[in-house]
């Protein structure tokens, strides 16, 4: 995996390596795909200009994401039912966000949960996603965080 340079690239391996029923659940989105289809189609426009003959030896990346400070404006998304992909699951995902001293968001449909993820190291850079269906709960769910030594949550509404 060494020469792979492009989302698409990993999409292959991904459908290469995974059984079927759990490449079409990453590969898919929700009812109609538009939001898929949206996100794909704004990627595809991204265009980075290439600077020739200029000194990169000293690039500082690091910016300040609500109030953390991360080595590179990159964070990972939630991604839910990781250990369908991978034994260690959200373990794995949370070590190499620090590693990369970067922000893991954690899918409210995790395969491990906040309390398990915050136990396996100190991991300051996790908010758990923790999806709020009616307002009475969004309490507990700051409360949970807290309790799991999180330093924030990401709360989104609706259906996960």
């Amino acid at each position: 995996m060494g020469e792979v340079t492009n989302v698409t690239e990993y999409q292959a391996i991904a459908k290469e390596k995974l059984p079927k029923m759990v490449y079409d659940y990453y590969a898919s989105g929700a009812e109609d795909q538009w939001t898929l289809a949206e996100n794909q189609n704004a990627f595809s426009r991204i265009l980075f200009r290439p600077r020739i003959l200029i000194d990169v030896s000293k690039i500082d990346m690091t910016t300040t994401i609500l109030g953390f400070k991360i080595s590179m404006p990159i964070m990972i998304a939630p991604t839910a039912m990781q250990k369908m992909a991978h034994p260690e699951g959200e373990y794995a995902t949370a070590r190499a966000a620090s590693a990369a001293n970067t922000i893991m968001t954690l899918s409210s449909w995790a395969t491990s949960s906040v309390e398990e993820v915050a136990s396996t190291g100190p991991w300051n850079s996790i908010l758990p996603a923790l999806c709020v269906q009616e307002q009475k709960s969004c309490g507990a769910a700051c409360e949970k965080s807290r309790k799991g030594r999180f330093q924030g949550h990401c709360t989104h509404c609706g259906y996960p």
